[in-house]
């Protein structure tokens, strides 16, 4: 702990409050493609980058208006999709993509209870719900196992109803019947339920875990008609109507415990379509009503890991009256064992958040397709990808990730993309390489950096930027990384690799900053194969193979802090080749790779940090 009376030279800004860690309050909403026409208070289901919008209506009044349309997103841009059966509004929409989604209840223009799936062509209609709701209430989860809550019955209803893909069954009540809610969660045993009207607009919010509802903390601006993203941990509040009618672009961050405003929304409206199964870092806004229904979509992009911006390395708090240090350290961190996967993914990859990630490809010596998620406490296998590889690289989030390169033979330029369900080829890598490594927040954005290239031949130093739809070469690295690793959330402008074989093990740390590379303080121990979480000014570098043989696979774990690398606690277990990164220097996952020369690692282990801000003595 340092004293106030020994620090010189430093910015010390006064704030009534200590800024929070959190996700997405460094947020921004940018752009989208707009929708073929003008719809709102449809219904919405998927992600950021695999998002379908369902019904609703072309203008104010619903009613007259409503439509049986629907529209499918890419990240870029909005195709039209089937029509449903039977056209509405006010319903509900839930599932992981454009191509496995299903649509419940609304008003059609009476309010029904009718089903529809959806397979990326057709809907079809299935089981109607047991209770028929509409008035627009929540839904969440997957095509096969999703749920539906709430809603104008009328009156207002609080029965849950969840899907196993064929028929619906009756759970436990939420607390507070209401309606013109968002409902989020790509699971729906982590679900959330905000804000509504019941007697008038509500900020309540409600959590499910799989069987109860619990209340926890009010939106900070109470409103019906909005839009979510996100799980019963993290999610975005967006947009809506408060009390008693004004439209708002509100926008607003969840991190477990409480709501934090962030960025508003461009275009002030409500009843906008959402991604119900997306993140707090990745989401969709598209269309609503203004004074009339617009075409706009707006996509959020956030980091991983953000602080209130503090001008300097101190502040001072007016409320407590201490001095505190901007958030940089983390004093105190511990690994612990998390769920064992079903198999092994030596030589594999992996993307995600710590209760949110996905292990695939890998296997030694005989190398897979298998594909497995996390939810936090256990691995499920889930869809293959189509070619079995290992020594690759990838980036992502859950429902949004590429995977790319690697081999045998050594290497490929084969491309995948993920979008929580599935894998699809996408467009190669300009060269073949494998044993390379990426970083980027989902598909739609990211970098290839190093490993052993077709091209260069051996050991490179290239790099590779992913736009959404091809890889285009950017300058080279300063120093060449086979089997280096990089902050595995970080933005193809804020991008930190560190580490590798150059060809001997290096300690040499970079900082892409859109257009050059910049060389930043060394790692304390040289590593290669390790695992790296995080973002440019927040990371952490663990595992690997080090100079200190043997064992070849190292437990020493470096946080980096924007600025210096220091040694915190190390693995419980020795990891290195194809560790699959997760979630950020705060909340982290380490899954996949060797745990042994020769064998593979089944079982995860979390990181969890303290990230509160320190009090600096003034004595």
């Amino acid at each position: 702990m340092a004293k106030y009376s020994d620090i010189k030279g430093f910015t010390v800004q006064t704030v009534s409050t200590d800024p929070a860690a959190s996700a997405a309050a460094g947020g921004t909403w940018a752009s989208g493609g707009s929708l073929p026409t003008a719809k709102w208070i449809g219904q919405s289901a998927g992600t950021q980058t695999s998002n379908l919008f369902a019904g609703g209506a072309s203008d104010a009044p619903a009613t007259p208006n409503r439509v049986g349309t629907s529209f499918e997103y890419d990240g870029s841009s909005w195709t039209a999709g089937g029509s449903m059966n039977t056209g509405r509004f006010a319903g509900t929409g839930f599932g992981a993509s454009n191509t496995a989604a299903v649509v419940a209840g609304g008003n059609e223009p009476s309010i029904g209870g009718k089903t529809e799936t959806y397979n990326g062509s057709a809907f079809t209609e299935t089981t109607d719900l047991n209770t028929t709701r509409g008035e627009k209430f929540g839904g969440a989860g997957t095509s096969t196992a999703g749920i539906v809550f709430g809603g104008g019955t009328p009156p207002n209803t609080a029965n849950t109803e969840t899907w196993n893909g064929s028929a619906w069954t009756e759970v436990n009540n939420l607390n507070t019947a209401r309606q013109q809610f968002a409902g989020t969660g790509s699971a729906y045993t982590a679900v959330l339920a905000i804000g509504g009207y019941d007697t008038a607009g509500t900020g309540k919010t409600e959590s499910w875990d799989g069987t109860n509802w619990t209340e926890v903390n009010d939106l900070n601006t109470a409103r019906e008609g909005l839009a979510g993203s996100g799980t019963n941990t993290a999610a975005l509040a967006i947009g809506g109507l408060t009390p008693p009618g004004a439209k708002v672009g509100v926008t607003e961050n969840w991190d477990g415990s409480a709501w934090t405003e962030v960025a508003d929304l461009s275009t002030t409206r409500y009843q906008v379509g959402g991604s119900p199964s997306g993140t707090n870092l990745l989401a969709l806004a598209a269309g609503g009503l203004v004074t009339e229904a617009v075409t706009t979509t707006e996509e959020w992009t956030a980091p991983s890991i953000f602080s209130k911006q503090i001008e300097g390395q101190l502040y001072f708090n007016s409320t407590t009256n201490t001095f505190k240090e901007t958030i940089q350290d983390i004093p105190a961190g511990a690994w612990a064992t998390g769920g064992t996967l079903n198999a092994g993914h030596g030589y594999g990859t992996g993307f995600g958040l710590q209760t949110a990630a996905v292990c695939c490809f890998g296997g030694y010596p005989t190398h897979t397709t298998n594909t497995e998620t996390y939810n936090g406490t256990a691995w499920t296998e889930v869809n293959e990808g189509n070619t079995a590889r290992r020594n690759l690289a990838s980036f992502g989030i859950l429902t949004s990730g590429l995977a790319f390169g690697g081999g045998p033979p050594f290497g490929v330029a084969l491309t995948e993309s993920w979008n929580g369900t599935s894998w699809t080829e996408v467009n190669d890598l300009p060269t073949t390489v494998y044993d390379n490594r990426g970083l980027g927040a989902s598909s739609a954005s990211g970098l290839s950096i190093g490993g052993v290239d077709a091209a260069t031949p051996g050991a490179s130093k290239k790099a590779n930027e992913w736009n959404g739809s091809s890889w285009t070469a950017i300058t080279d690295m300063g120093t060449i990384r086979n089997a280096g690793t990089a902050a595995n959330a970080g933005t193809v402008t804020a991008g930190l690799v560190f580490g590798g074989e150059s060809p001997s093990l290096t300690v040499n740390t970079e900082l892409w900053n859109g257009s050059s590379w910049t060389e930043l303080n060394n790692m304390n121990t040289a590593k290669g194969g390790a695992g790296g979480n995080g973002i440019s000014t927040s990371a952490l570098a663990f595992g690997g193979n080090t100079p200190s043989s043997p064992p070849h696979q190292a437990t020493i774990n470096e946080f980096w802090n924007g600025t210096s690398w220091t040694e915190l606690a190390d693995l419980g277990t020795g990891l290195s080749s194809g560790i699959a990164p997760a979630g950020g220097a705060v909340a982290g996952l380490a899954s996949g790779g060797q745990s042994a020369p020769a064998t593979q690692n089944t079982v995860s282990q979390e990181w969890t940090a303290d990230a509160a801000v320190s009090t600096v003595t003034t004595s």
